[in-house]
Formats: structure tokens, C-alpha cells, sequence
């Protein structure tokens, strides 16, 4: 069959998606002199990695010793495995802590993209965890570096989403990241980037090999594109997608991610699955609570700073300075009991009548309370009426924390008793994560469970290639980021996990590519 193919254009590898892991793969086949075609399917280049903080955990490497944070890969790895157990395989646990120093170094010190460590805490309390984190990020780039690329880039969800005029003089976080590959791809010479151009299937050949993929652009036109290394699949999950949702994870609504509508859509799994692919973790996602806007989005929602949430009952039911994963698993769970999918985010005005949290974008008062996702009365009864939940149970809740900051101690979840939670509050003690509700006006913010992507998909090795389901490579095809099942399992250890877990595995399916393939060119 396939040596009748016609093929439209021939690389080495072809890249599927354009995020975090899809580019840092792309850089990686570029250095070996490999050519690459990247194909993204929509008109902006950075998928859900533009979105991000930009935060790429990646323990032990050499830009938290030049800012003199110790840490070592044995130390990273103690506290992954503490976590993960051996719900994922320990040989692709300890691929993905062992290679990250190098993939750093090889991101700084040979592609050139200058990098600094930010102090942002590990999520969880186990051995080998650290109090600063082990995050890096790519420093802001002025737009003006980034020239003509600017507009081939995804925007920040504000602008992107909710149509609010971002200032984009100087890119950061996940910005700074895709605006920086970019460019080194684009001064490598060997990579082709295509926006608005979707793979529609995979081409095997007689032995179950991929040898390549069928694109189409926006006119409806059908390529068929040859990849004599490989084919790298880095385009995200399926968090937008409804059915899958429903099918899945038993979500209400595919709306509440942080993923743009035309990203997430599902068509990753589809082609991994058409390949028979073994898949793995479709129940997972990168959860966090979302403030529900009246354009029926979400907005990732962190670092509360006073208040509490409470569900369709009016009771409180975790501690609400939870690592966001963690805070969403509670919430998640809270549907499971059947207590509903409506959450409410409840302060005083001690703070000013503005939400005292992180949600990007802020939401506006009047909006929301004129699409009825916020509400705000005189006392905590009045409150419980406008939103429909029991007044008692409410008013329980509210005296219940009151009690607890007099104390300086919540007796039920902890509040401020750990790092993470006092990092957004500048908190020494738990004393001063436990403000009480005593204002003249009391506020009820809507809350659902939101996502910064799923996290299950194609099951991968230690190299990055995708298995079938009796365990044997399928030749050819490689996976990364949230196309693939992910290597922390159902938990999130730290504040940049996905992204450097896709970088790093996409890093290591090059290596593997070129390891297997000897002969391609690399000239």
C-alpha cells in the first residue's frame, strides 16, 4: 500500500501541536539538524502553554543552583515517587527527573533562552519536598525582540477569551516561552511552522510503523506529509470536548476549562487511538477552581486570600489555601456525593468589595451579579437566600470559621498551616490565613470546576513512544504533554509539572528517534 503513497512534503519529523512540549521537541530534532514541520491547527502558535504561568518544574537543575536553591534529581525524585507510588512506572518516573537537568541545560546553554528560578512552593507536605519550589521560567521578552511572531501567538486568556485589551509590550510567563522557541526555531533554518492546519489521520505502513500524517488547511486542502525520524503528537488533550467529558470524567460541562474552544478538542486521543494506541488516565485532569462568567467560561481561580467556599449545602469542606489541583480534587469529590456542581466563594468586605483572590481575568462586579453569579447582602441569611442554599447550614459554616480565627486554628482543614497557603498571603503564621467573616456586606462569588487541561491520553515509555495495549512500540509515533497519559499520575507534585514533563519526554522521543534512525540525515 505504501509504496503507492504520494506524499505533498517530506521532514524528518513532523511535530502535532505547537504548546510547551510540542516546540521543545521541535528545538530538540532542530539541533541534530533534523528538519521539522509543526503543524498546529488554529491560528495562533503556544496552545494552552501560552495560558500558563510558564512555570517548568524541573528538580535538581543548574538554574536553581546559580540562585542558590539546593536541590538534587535524588531529593526531586524522593518526593515524585513519595507522591506518584507506582501508579505510573517507575522507569518513566525516573526518565522524566533524570533528564530534566539536562533539558535545561540544553534550553539555556544551547538553544539560548536565558532562564531564572521563581520561589513558588511544592504542593504537597512528603520527603524531599521544597519550600521554594522547583520552578524555572523563560524571562520576559520585550515584543519588540519577538517582532512580526507577536501576532502568531496565542494571547493571554483575558484577551483571548474574554476579549479584554491585554498589554503585550513585554511577553512572560507562558508568553515568554513560545515567543522564545519560536524564534529559535525560526533561526535554526531547518523548521517549517504551519498555522491552520489540522492532522486529520495517521499513515501507517504494512507493519503498524508511522510514517506520517494527513493534514488539512483551512481551505479544506489535504496534504499528506512524510516523516522519515518520526511523528511527535503534542496537541493537547480533550477538555473541550463535551462527549468526552461526559464520558470520561462525568463532567457537566466541557466550558469551565482554561483551554481555549478551538484547542483541547480531542482530536490528540483520536489519533492516537486510531493508531491503537493503549491509553490511560482519561478520567485525570489538571483541575482548579474557576470563577463562571456570564459568557459561561471559567477563570482559573488561586491564592484566595480571606473568605470561604462552601458547596450546594452551605457547608465548608476543605481548606480553601489548598494547592488549586488539590482544592479541585475536593470539589470533585463533592460532586461525587451528589452535593451538586454550583460552589460559592464567600467573603466580607474587609478587604474591599473586590474578589480577594487571583483570577485572571478579574471579574466585574456589575456583570456578574447582573447575570446572577454574584451576590452581595447585609448579612449571611440574606446571602444564603440569594444563592438558594440552606440559611442555616450557611450561617453554621460562617460561625463555625469565625470561631476558628479567634482561635488562630481551624480545627477542620488546617488553613495556613502549610507553606503553600501562606505564600499568597505573605503569612508567617496561620493566624493570618484565618480572617473572619464580620463585615457589613457579605459577598457570594459562583464557583465550578474548572481545568488547566486533561491529563490523560496515549500510554508512553520511558523514551516517549507510544505502547499499544499488549505493551509493544508502535514504530514511529511518539507522544508528549496532555496527548499522553501523564507521568505524574492522578497528582500534581508542583507548580510547572505538565510543562516540563512534556518538554522533557518530548526531549527524550528525538533522542530516540535519531537513536533508532541512524541513517536520516542530520546534515
Amino acid at each position: 500500500m505504501q509504496s503507492t503513497m504520494t506524499w505533498g512534503n517530506t521532514c524528518d519529523v513532523v511535530v502535532i501541536g505547537s504548546g510547551g512540549a510540542a516546540l521543545a521537541g521541535a528545538l530538540a530534532a532542530v539541533h541534530r539538524g533534523l528538519s521539522v514541520c509543526v503543524l498546529e491547527k488554529t491560528g495562533r502558535f503556544g496552545g494552552t502553554s501560552a495560558y500558563s504561568g510558564g512555570s517548568v518544574w524541573l528538580p535538581g537543575n543548574h538554574v536553581l543552583a546559580r540562585q542558590g536553591v539546593e536541590d538534587s534529581v535524588q531529593r526531586g525524585l524522593t518526593y515524585f515517587t513519595a507522591l506518584v507510588g507506582d501508579r505510573t512506572r517507575p522507569e518513566v518516573q525516573r526518565a522524566y527527573l533524570e533528564t530534566g537537568p539536562a533539558v535545561a541545560d540544553f534550553l539555556e546553554n544551547t538553544i539560548g533562552i536565558p532562564l531564572e528560578h521563581r520561589p513558588f512552593p511544592d504542593y504537597f507536605d512528603a520527603p524531599g519536598r521544597s519550600a521554594n519550589g522547583r520552578s524555572i521560567f523563560a524571562r520576559a521578552i520585550p515584543a519588540d525582540e519577538v517582532g512580526s511572531r507577536l501576532d502568531d501567538i496565542r494571547p493571554m486568556v483575558a484577551a483571548d477569551q474574554f476579549g479584554i485589551d491585554v498589554d503585550r509590550s513585554v511577553l512572560d510567563g507562558g508568553q515568554a516561552w513560545i515567543a522564545r522557541m519560536l524564534l529559535a526555531l525560526d533561526a535554526s533554518g531547518h523548521a517549517t511552522l504551519r498555522l491552520r492546519t489540522g492532522v486529520t489521520g495517521l499513515v501507517q505502513d504494512t507493519e503498524g510503523r508511522v510514517t506520517g500524517v494527513v493534514a488539512t488547511d483551512a481551505d479544506g486542502t489535504e496534504t499528506r506529509i512524510a516523516a522519515r525520524a518520526g511523528v511527535l503528537l503534542a496537541a493537547g488533550g480533550f477538555e473541550r470536548s463535551p462527549e468526552l467529558r461526559a464520558k470520561w470524567q462525568d463532567m457537566p460541562s466541557a466550558d469551565w476549562t482554561s483551554s481555549h474552544p478551538d484547542t483541547g478538542s480531542g482530536d490528540a486521543l483520536a489519533l492516537a487511538e486510531s493508531a491503537g494506541a493503549a491509553t490511560d488516565l482519561l478520567d485525570q485532569s489538571w483541575w482548579c477552581p474557576a470563577t463562571l462568567f456570564p459568557n459561561g467560561h471559567a477563570a482559573f481561580t488561586l491564592g484566595l486570600r480571606a473568605g470561604i467556599v462552601v458547596d450546594g449545602t452551605g457547608q465548608r469542606f476543605a481548606n480553601e489555601m489548598l494547592p488549586y489541583d488539590r482544592m479541585g480534587r475536593a470539589m470533585r469529590e463533592r460532586m461525587r456525593l451528589g452535593h451538586g456542581a454550583a460552589f460559592w466563594y464567600i467573603f466580607d468586605d474587609r478587604f474591599g468589595d473586590d474578589l480577594p483572590a487571583i483570577c485572571v481575568p478579574m471579574p466585574d462586579r456589575a456583570e456578574l451579579s447582573a447575570a446572577g453569579l454574584w451576590h452581595t447582602a447585609g448579612d449571611v441569611a440574606a446571602l444564603a437566600a440569594a444563592i438558594g442554599v440552606d440559611a442555616a447550614e450557611l450561617s453554621a459554616s460562617v460561625r463555625r470559621f469565625n470561631g476558628f480565627a479567634e482561635r488562630g486554628r481551624d480545627e477542620d482543614f488546617g488553613r495556613g498551616e502549610d507553606p503553600f497557603g501562606r505564600f499568597f498571603v505573605g503569612a508567617t503564621s496561620p493566624e493570618a490565613c484565618l480572617q473572619p467573616l464580620t463585615g457589613s456586606r457579605f459577598h457570594a462569588v459562583r464557583l465550578v470546576l474548572g481545568d488547566l487541561g486533561t491529563k490523560g491520553g496515549a500510554v508512553i515509555n520511558r523514551d516517549g513512544a507510544v505502547e499499544r495495549p499488549d505493551g509493544t512500540v508502535i514504530p514511529g509515533f511518539y507522544a508528549a504533554g496532555n496527548s499522553a497519559a501523564s507521568v505524574a499520575g492522578p497528582v500534581y507534585p508542583g507548580p510547572g509539572t505538565p510543562l516540563g514533563s512534556g518538554m522533557v519526554m518530548a526531549y527524550r522521543a528525538v533522542a530516540d528517534m535519531v537513536g533508532r534512525l541512524p541513517a536520516v540525515s542530520q546534515s
